[in-house]
């Protein structure tokens, strides 16, 4: 894990394994588990922090699909455009690998792998995310990793009742530069 803080977050690692890149990142978050677990499942929760919607049954194996919200296409609709999304149909597939509330939950969403574990800690819960993917953002890895922090560093806003946006050019700039560095 590397010791590097942007704003109040660490960076997450970045390692690989083979042609996949494997992005970890850790959280303490002072509110707990069931909480945590609904910010990250439920749709209402997730649209103020992550960019698209979790749409389908929450069961191993099941299909899922993940449509864009609105201002997420209005905060980063080039880089989504970029990316090959079509903006009149901005849903991509997915599906569940793990379902096991209020501790797992992992999915693939069009060619990434996402992993949320959540861990009661005395100050609330540990969230560790990780990301496993061999396609990069149109800039980069180092987008890719941006991208994620800035989901979680939003997450951790609007757990505490903050209203925030998950995307900001300015601070997508800052991270992409630091995570350029450990790519």
């Amino acid at each position: 894990m590397t010791d590097t803080t942007h704003a109040s977050s660490p960076l997450g690692s970045v390692t690989r394994e083979g042609e996949t890149v494997v992005l970890t990142y850790e959280r303490e978050l002072a509110h707990p588990p069931e909480k945590v677990w609904r910010a990250i499942t439920e749709s209402e929760h997730l649209r103020q922090w992550f960019p698209v919607d979790i749409i389908g049954e929450r069961a191993p194996g099941a299909s899922l699909r993940l449509t864009f919200w609105p201002e997420a296409l209005a905060e980063a609709g080039e880089e989504i455009e970029a990316a090959g999304m079509d903006r009149e149909d901005p849903t991509l597939p997915g599906e569940v690998v793990t379902w096991d509330p209020p501790h797992v939950f992992e999915f693939t969403w069009d060619t990434e792998r996402l992993r949320f574990e959540l861990a009661p800690i005395a100050a609330g819960t540990l969230l560790r995310l990780v990301v496993r993917t061999n396609q990069p953002a149109p800039r980069g890895y180092a987008s890719t990793a941006a991208g994620y922090h800035m989901c979680l560093d939003a997450l951790a806003a609007s757990l505490a009742g903050e209203v925030t946006s998950f995307y900001d050019e300015g601070s997508a700039a800052s991270l992409e530069s630091a995570y350029s560095e450990i790519v």
